[in-house]
């Protein structure tokens, strides 16, 4: 971490560039869609690059917080349209697409609400993932199809995050692990620091590239009352790359009998991919337990430590 040159700490990488308020949010869907122009604006979540809003108690938009963010904001308003009907769980689709403005610099977009709390929010015990994980798994099979590509693979990206590169996600992980050290939330495994050793020499697994969701993980799939999917959120990093790069939610989010029940709907994991797949699972939930414990999300915290556990084991 590089202080800042009068010796403060820089912000953290989740800090946004542009904050959108409620009311800023308010007068800017009010001003370019006449139907929701009064409709109450209510702040919903935030992410690194998002800050979302409910309009009217059933709409949803979306701002982005960062600049790096609006590629993204692009592609989900061109991908989504096309995917959602292809896929056997519900992902936001754009009704309302914002241009950029002398009010706002960048693109926004609403959907109609897709009912649901997270995944992280939620923690279903772990004798009840299974029903869970075998609809995920359905639902990935669906999404990886090579054939969706040829329907709706134009204009996407080639894993633009180096996210199915083992190697590349390994080197980035112990400092991860060091800050989660670092707050007092989580003690050095050994077991840990010897699979991330090992996978510095592993390489990006073999196969054609699929689209993939991008950031599979325990906040962007929403459960319902019962338990069951309710559907999948935040798709801008949407692109093509290998199924390892979705597939590290089956070992971050679930274990023992839950992975099977994925496996078994996905259908067989090639051993590079799984490799890649634990990796991604291990940095990811590394990467938003440190948010997590520097935001005070704890359900999100104690979800995601449960995650670096499950990434390594059988």
């Amino acid at each position: 971490m590089t202080s800042r040159p009068d010796g403060s700490p820089p912000p953290p990488e989740w800090a946004p560039e542009r904050e959108v308020t409620a009311d800023l949010a308010a007068a800017l869907i009010g001003r370019r869609f006449r139907e929701l122009r009064g409709a109450p604006v209510e702040r919903l979540a935030t992410g690194w690059d998002n800050t979302v809003f409910l309009v009217g108690g059933a709409w949803v938009f979306r701002f982005p917080r960062r600049r790096i963010a609006v590629p993204g904001v692009e592609r989900e308003m061109a991908a989504l349209p096309v995917l959602a009907p292809r896929l056997p769980l519900p992902v936001p689709v754009p009704r309302f697409a914002g241009e950029p403005s002398d009010d706002f610099p960048w693109p926004f977009w609403g959907a109609r609400m897709i009912p649901g709390r997270e995944f992280a929010g939620v923690r279903p015990p772990e004798d009840r993932r299974a029903a869970l994980a075998a609809e995920v798994g359905a639902f990935l099979r669906a999404l990886h199809d090579p054939a969706l590509v040829r329907a709706a693979g134009d204009g996407l990206p080639l894993d633009p995050m180096g996210r199915a590169d083992p190697a590349n996600r390994a080197a980035r992980t112990p400092g991860r692990l060091d800050a989660l050290a670092g707050l007092g939330v989580w003690e050095r495994d050994p077991a840990v620091d010897e699979f991330l050793a090992k996978a510095r020499g592993w390489s990006v697994p073999d196969g054609e590239p699929v689209i993939v969701h991008g950031d599979l993980h325990v906040r962007h799939l929403l459960l319902a009352p019962d338990g069951r999917a309710a559907g999948v959120i935040d798709w801008g990093d949407v692109c093509l790359a290998d199924p390892a790069v979705d597939l590290s939610l089956a070992y971050a989010g679930f274990g023992g009998a839950a992975r099977a029940a994925f496996l078994a709907e996905y259908g067989p994991v090639p051993p590079d991919r799984e490799a890649a797949a634990r990796v991604l699972a291990l940095n990811l939930s590394a990467t938003l337990a440190e948010y997590a414990a520097s935001t005070g999300r704890e359900a999100l915290l104690a979800e995601t430590l449960a995650g670096i556990t499950r990434a390594i084991a059988p």
